[in-house]
């Protein structure tokens, strides 16, 4: 390929590769001969295990399976300005530890530079990385999770890219760091081949870096999913939705309406499961876009009826990482999947599954193409982006948290999000009730100071003439003997279809102490059973609680709270009383 004219891209390569000192450097061209070959290089080496489809299964250091949040950092010149939700160091420092580790790294290893685009090339919305890295399987992902190539490149021109260097070195996780530089527009991953740690067009560049450069530049990144509803009159509607880990995101994203939606036209088509960039437009709305092209899902627990379109997703293209294989078919399994086994597995540390632990690891992954799903959007490439009607928290609740309800206006939605906590299970934290706090389902992912992340949103509701309305849900509101009142899955699309009813102004809602509630008949609960006076009943006494803990984690972020959000929480304390 033709190299760029990018003095600066390509001054950061060189310096990349004088310091790893790798045995030759290869270009990405995003080419399907260049993927092809590859692939064959990843699978003759052991780095990949050939599957039916076109699919590959992947097996990581089992000292390297997931995101680590506490070598992961945010390195900003002043400390304060990373804030208490983000581990820091000094940039100098940072650039240091890396050198010492980085050097000579690469030696005996091909160093790969990849040009890639979060969003769709060309599109005002898109933003240009550059990463470079001694992965073959990093590759492989980022070409099916980014737009790769020479035309990335092409767009860039002389133009500003984000920084990127990914050395597995020897996996050792006493040495391993996922470093942001914001104020360089600069990300740097050392001993790891996760994908979520080295995958740096993800999590690292879209949103932790892209929500400082949002704040600079008057936009949004962040943790949410895209859907679009048709209604029965050909209408479309879009919805960003943010929900923390074990919530139901990825399901509401590609949701199945119940039957008698589909028998009446309703259609779900999905923008994105996991990250939106959100711009204001010309007609006074915000207008998002997903800037990823792939999904990156967890695989365990996916099945046919907990998300057909997910599942399907993965059957052609897919790259797995730590699941079972099936070595009489060459095929994939993880628990959850179906529910018997197979009879025999090779599970995801590559030896003979006993029958008992895990066949594949708990955060075993599955990197697919987004073009796979059957209900993908057709807004999916879009250069626009997709009108936002309506915005939606969620967390997960046994008390407390009414089924749905709606904010009174703007800065009260931001007040919801900032405010968003789950219980964690006895599953999963060996005490159930256990309040986590992740406000916008953005504590692991800002960028820089949560204060000033939420003072950022503020001044977004400043220039919108139209904003969404913005909604908190709660599937998970259990009654006295412990069972869930709402079914969940499928049936989200009642409450869906009520906020969107809702943003039109063609359903009422009551007024209670903290937003707007749905009237009982307003819900469709054809074909169900449930409880509706209890899944929408708002318990003053509990809120009033639920607001003193508010106010104990404001006080813990500290004094760049906006003062519009402690306003918010003096009437909702006022209006439990």
């Amino acid at each position: 390929m033709t190299i760029t004219k990018n003095k600066a891209a390509l001054e950061f390569v060189e310096r990349c590769a004088a310091l790893a000192l790798p045995d030759s450097v290869v270009w990405i061209d995003g080419s399907a001969a260049q993927i092809e070959r590859l692939k064959a290089q990843a699978v003759q080496s052991g780095e990949l295990i050939a599957l039916k489809n076109d699919c590959y299964l992947h097996r990581s250091n089992p000292n390297d399976v997931a995101r680590v949040e506490d070598r992961t950092f945010i390195c900003t010149r002043k400390r304060e300005d990373a804030g208490p939700t983000n581990y820091w160091l000094a940039p100098d420092k940072a650039y240091r530890i890396a050198d010492e580790i980085a050097r000579g790294a690469m030696k005996g290893r091909t160093m790969y530079v990849i040009p890639y685009s979060m969003g769709v090339v060309g599109s005002s919305f898109a933003k240009i990385g550059i990463e470079v890295t001694d992965s073959v399987y990093v590759v492989l992902n980022m070409c099916i999770m980014t737009r790769v190539g020479k035309r990335c490149l092409d767009a860039l021109g002389n133009g500003d890219f984000i920084k990127g260097f990914h050395a597995k070195c020897d996996v050792d996780a006493e040495k391993r760091y996922v470093m942001h530089f914001p104020e360089d527009n600069t990300i740097i991953s050392l001993n790891s081949a996760y994908g979520g740690n080295v995958l740096l067009g993800k999590k690292c560049f879209a949103l932790r870096i892209a929500s400082f450069l949002g704040k600079n530049e008057g936009w949004l990144a962040e943790h949410m999913l895209i859907l679009g509803v048709t209604f029965p009159d050909g209408a479309k509607k879009y919805v960003a939705a943010a929900f923390p880990s074990a919530c139901g995101k990825t399901n509401l994203a590609m949701l199945i309406p119940p039957g008698h939606y589909l028998e009446k036209g309703y259609k779900i088509e999905c923008v994105g499961d996991d990250i939106a960039w959100i711009r204001v437009g010309d007609d006074g709305r915000l207008w998002a876009v997903n800037p990823e092209n792939g999904f990156f899902g967890v695989a365990p627990g996916t099945n046919e009826r907990s998300n057909y379109n997910a599942l399907q997703s993965t059957l052609h293209g897919t790259i797995f990482t730590n699941v079972a294989l099936n070595p009489d078919d060459m095929t994939v399994w993880w628990e959850g999947l179906t529910k018997q086994p197979p009879a025999r597995l090779i599970d995801w540390t590559g030896k003979p599954w006993d029958g008992k632990g895990c066949a594949a690891h708990p955060n075993s992954r599955f990197t697919a193409p987004a073009e796979n799903c059957p209900c993908i959007s057709p807004e999916f490439n879009s250069v626009t982006g997709v009108p936002l009607s309506a915005i939606i928290f969620g967390g997960r609740r046994a008390s407390t948290t009414p089924l749905v309800y709606q904010s009174r206006d703007w800065n009260h939605g931001v007040f919801v999000g900032s405010a968003m906590s789950s219980e964690t299970t006895a599953a999963a934290a060996g005490a159930t009730g256990v309040l986590r706090h992740d406000p916008m389902a953005m504590k692991p992912f800002a960028g820089y100071h949560i204060g000033d992340y939420f003072a950022h949103w503020i001044d977004m509701g400043k220039k919108v003439a139209n904003p969404p309305a913005i909604f908190n849900v709660n599937w998970f509101r259990q009654a006295k003997d412990g069972s869930f009142l709402w079914p969940g899955f499928g049936d989200n699309m009642r409450v869906l279809e009520w906020i969107l009813r809702r943003c039109d102004g063609a359903v009422g809602a009551v007024e209670t102490a903290i937003g707007y509630v749905p009237r009982p008949e307003d819900i469709d609960t054809e074909g169900i059973t449930v409880d509706l006076d209890e899944l929408l009943t708002v318990d003053k006494q509990s809120w009033l609680a639920e607001a003193n803990e508010i106010e104990r984690y404001y006080n813990e972020i500290g004094s760049r709270i906006p003062d519009e959000l402690w306003q918010c929480l003096e009437t909702l304390k006022k209006n439990c009383k």
